[in-house]
């Protein structure tokens, strides 16, 4: 007799205890560091799959995003185990146009934990694992930040023994939000080639983000610094900075459950 396996991700059990990814709902408060600058459109226009173009209002608009996380399902127990709750990540979103509709989209994401991993898979980020590291603001002493004006934090990303990022952002002022390029849902590509890798796709879905219970707190905005660096398995110099915009330290609250799929043309 077969086991009615559980589990949203695998491995499938059957309780599903042991599924890299918990079950939904999922819920994320954090910090995040958020620096728009501006790049070549065409770029970008490369970086775009077909079925979508570019923004039609500054389309070569880039916001490259560290954030530090604390995620749970509805399990209370998980936050008691913060080596199952706590990561960092870093990505970069860009805004295109699909279906007559303007959307942000992350073209990069990094992350430093087995489940952030497969969970953004799940939603349609392209998730790799890296090492993400950013300063902490501080309320007594003085080994970190302050968030007033002249605070200034620090930002890194590393993979695969090489440093791809680095920047510096320095308060200036508060602010109502943390800039628009990372202000609109998101759309996404899901996709997971035929295991005869013959160039057809078993998974071939665009996909949409649907949260909820979005809870906005601090917002500072300011100056930066951003510098990407060569590697052999990255192509973040085709997309570096030409002109800054603004930097933003910021706090989220958000909850996710389900998204939308927009188009499919999966593999029968």
């Amino acid at each position: 007799m077969m086991s009615n396996l559980k589990g949203l991700f695998y491995p499938r059990t059957p309780t599903g205890k042991a599924s890299i990814v918990p079950p939904v709902p999922w819920h994320y408060s954090g910090e995040l560091i958020t620096l728009e600058y501006r790049t070549d459109p065409a770029k970008i226009a490369a970086l775009l799959p077909e079925g979508f173009t570019l923004a039609e209002e500054d389309p070569g608009a880039v916001a490259a995003i560290w954030a530090d996380w604390q995620s749970t399902s509805d399990d209370p127990a998980q936050i008691l185990d913060p080596v199952r709750v706590q990561y960092k990540e870093m990505f970069i979103v860009v805004r295109c146009q699909f279906q007559g509709k303007t959307w942000s989209r992350c073209v990069y994401i990094w992350v430093d934990k087995e489940f952030a991993m497969l969970r953004g898979q799940h939603q349609g980020y392209p998730k790799k694992l890296g090492s993400i590291q950013m300063s902490r603001p501080v309320y007594v002493g003085k080994a970190g930040p302050r968030l007033q004006p002249g605070g200034m934090f620090g930002v890194t990303l590393a993979a695969f023994d090489r440093r791809l990022a680095e920047g510096r952002f320095t308060i200036t002022e508060t602010a109502e939000k943390p800039g628009f390029v990372n202000g609109l849902p998101m759309v996404h590509n899901r996709w997971m080639p035929a295991i005869e890798t013959d160039g057809t796709q078993s998974l071939d879905e665009v996909v949409t983000m649907s949260s909820y219970d979005v809870d906005f707190g601090r917002c500072f905005k300011g100056d930066f610094d951003l510098t990407y660096f060569d590697s052999p398995v990255e192509e973040l110099l085709d997309i570096a900075p030409q002109e800054k915009i603004a930097g933003y330290w910021h706090e989220v609250g958000v909850s996710w459950r389900a998204g939308t799929t927009l188009a499919r043309n999966n593999l029968a």
